[in-house]
């Protein structure tokens, strides 16, 4: 997904739709894709902030509440 935007324009002339044709193609070459996480990864950052919640719990319960949503949201 790409965060470039284009305006439309009123002129539909044969130039502006070439010059949107190239636009939209650059930005389709030049996307970057967002690497995708991999389950044992995501799993592995659960266990970490799990961890990490249980042992601020006597000091910082409500870090370590916060800590377990970010946890339980994956």
């Amino acid at each position: 997904m790409s965060a470039t935007t284009f305006t439309q324009s009123a002129d539909t002339g044969y130039f502006t739709n070439v010059a949107n044709a190239v636009r939209q193609l650059f930005a389709a070459v030049f996307a970057v894709e967002q690497p995708a996480v991999s389950q044992r990864n995501k799993e592995e950052t659960i266990w970490w902030l799990n961890s990490l919640a249980n042992d601020c719990e006597r000091h910082s319960p409500n870090l370590s509440a916060e800590l377990r949503f970010f946890a339980s949201r994956g």
